[in-house]
């Protein structure tokens, strides 16, 4: 097989490409069209930078037995778009005994996954198919329970504490754009693996072409569910409603090792023990609580910069109109997306960055809080990605020395949680500063989890918007319009007042007056770091395997699938080398 990239047609060839792209292929290749005995498409990308706007394809081609492919790669092998396939295959790096799935060995404890969105699904899912049998523990719902309990604070201003955006089946990733796409490397193919369980489970084929591929909330409630009934019928468990409170750790020498999880069952109040030598531990970004329980027990974790800001909303046809030019509406393109990044140069944002994040074509801004009396906001389209506005958030970079050093700011951030001393780079600093901004956010949007807005325009002039303009905002419960100059640090305000005008340079109308600003964003990424071993475990805690966005290993659905199977290669690894070494003592 062969790989051909850079193919580009037409808009109007791209309705029916087959037969170009053999056209092309043939001529690239010096063969007739009868020595290809098959193509298919691995990639489909668009290319706006011009007016005539073009498809952009990636090709798998088969060559009939006739054809020496190697003396053909050899005549051409100055041609950098022409290259043998690559094998994506996953395999498998170890297998448990056959008759572990009906007899486990009792002396050895199975595997524990403490998280069941992308990064814990994915690690249950390989353990399951290695023949580990895991078990997994989910502080949340079921993901349709978790739906309802999601729309409950959307339409009733009801928070659920254990099931809403953040927790619960299938993490945040269910409630957001479902984006598939990533910059990770990935030199395994380890992302197609679990392109290709989305689609088993019922994701739309396309998105194994679409350069930007994604599902939608609705369709991934099927999805995710479809995956949890693989990893059970394969020998795994799923418990839902654990929340992991504690851990036993014995000390060793320099690292500690992990014995046990405490567990609270959240449908019976009661607390239990569950011996554990290996947990993969996917938390998301979210699970504040369990990473203090975590500092509190001497785990190694450090603090690691992330971004705040606000969620933009434009009109959809705004963006497509600057995007796709006269091709805006195309059925083919649907609904167009960006990328801005703007580098401050003046005032107290100076030196800092200013860009666009989990942008969301076509879809709404959601209220993503997990704590009580705080707002948090989001985005989230449907498959269709047809709803009135585009969104995205519009985030500063921060670090650590950015965060509070206050002790009495760690003492009403994290309460009885906090002991200790304040330190430069504290761990939990990132966490403080998170729920000061949500708190605050809370407050101004009228303390009843509507969030607060301002008008793009007035933003940028310093005056506090009074009513709406031309976009109506999408975030439920509410958008109560007022000032958001005191809703994030003087430093980010700066920042975006200077980056929204020069953004309005590079996509037509971005700095539209009626655009609405929503506040917060403060949960772009993990604000801490679990750091790991090239074993994949913990620094200082042997068995304890820090995995996905909330271990900062990930960020996003496919990234953290990707690390999920990394992960749990390693501990089917780690299983199976203790069983053996026990068998041989």
């Amino acid at each position: 097989m062969l790989r051909l990239s850079e193919l580009k047609l037409t808009l109007a060839q791209a309705e029916a490409p087959d037969a170009p792209l053999l056209a092309m292929c043939a001529k690239l290749l010096g063969l007739d069209e009868s020595s290809i005995a098959d193509l298919h498409i691995f990639k489909r990308s668009f290319d706006a930078r011009k007016a005539d706007l073009q498809a952009v394809y990636i090709v798998d081609i088969g060559l009939i037995p006739t054809v020496d492919e190697a003396l053909l790669l050899q005549n051409l092998k100055s041609n950098p778009h022409i290259q043998p396939s690559p094998n994506m295959l996953w395999h498998a790096p170890v297998q448990a005994p056959a008759a572990w799935s009906t007899d486990w060995p009792p002396e050895t404890p199975r595997p524990v996954v403490v998280g069941f969105g992308p990064c814990g699904i994915f690690a249950a899912l390989v353990l399951a198919q290695m023949g580990l049998r895991p078990i997994v523990l989910e502080r949340g719902k079921t993901v349709r329970e978790r739906t309802k309990d999601t729309w409950g604070l959307w339409r009733k201003k009801v928070l659920h504490a254990e099931s809403n955006v953040q927790f619960g089946e299938g993490g945040a990733g269910t409630f957001s754009d479902g984006k598939l796409y990533s910059q990770i490397k990935d030199p395994r193919f380890l992302g197609r693996k679990v392109m290709e369980e989305f689609v088993k489970a019922g994701a739309p084929p396309e998105i194994l072409v679409a350069a930007h591929p994604h599902i939608g909330t609705f369709k991934l409630v099927k999805v995710v569910e479809n995956l949890r009934e693989q990893i059970t019928a394969l020998g795994g468990e799923i418990r839902f409603e654990q929340r992991v409170v504690d851990v036993r750790l014995e000390k060793n020498d320099s690292r500690s090792s992990l014995r046990e999880l405490t567990v609270f069952d959240q449908k019976t109040g009661q607390t239990h023990a569950l011996r554990a030598d290996h947990v993969v531990l996917a938390l998301g970004h979210s699970s504040r609580d369990t990473c203090t329980m975590l500092h509190k027990r001497g785990v190694y974790i450090e603090a690691k910069a992330f971004s705040i800001g606000f969620r933009v909303e434009h009109p959809q046809g705004l963006i497509d109109r600057a995007r796709w030019g006269r091709h805006a509406g195309h059925p083919m393109l649907g609904a167009a997306d960006y990328k801005l990044v703007h580098h401050v140069t003046s005032g107290a944002g100076q030196g800092r960055s200013v860009y666009s994040f989990c942008m969301c074509p076509g879809g709404t801004v959601v209220a993503a809080t997990s704590e009580p009396h705080r707002v948090v906001t989001n985005g989230m389209s449907q498959y269709s990605r047809n709803e009135r506005n585009a969104n995205a958030g519009i985030v500063v970079g921060i670090d650590p020395s950015d965060y509070p050093t206050d002790p009495h700011a760690f003492e009403a951030a994290l309460g009885g949680d906090f002991t200790g001393e304040v330190t430069a780079n504290h761990p939990l600093a990132g966490i403080v500063l998170q729920r000061q901004l949500e708190s605050h956010a809370y407050v101004l949007g009228g303390s009843n989890y509507e969030a607060p807005g301002q008008l793009v325009g007035d933003f940028v002039a310093g005056r506090a918007s009074t009513q709406l303009g031309s976009v109506e905002p999408s975030y439920k419960p509410g958008v109560l319009m007022g000032d958001l100059s005191t809703a994030l640090p003087p430093y980010a305000i700066a920042a975006i007042r200077e980056a929204m005008p020069a953004f309005g340079k590079k996509i037509k109308g971005f700095d539209l007056h009626d655009a609405v600003f929503t506040g917060v964003e403060t949960r772009t990424s993990s604000p801490l770091k679990m750091t790991r071993g090239e074993d994949f475990q913990s620094l200082n805690v042997r068995g304890l395997y820090p995995a996905g966005e909330g271990a900062s290993y990930a960020g996003g659905i496919l990234s953290a699938g990707v690390d999920g199977i990394k992960v749990g290669e390693a501990v089917a690894r780690a299983v199976l080398a203790d069983r053996n070494t026990a068998a041989s003592a």
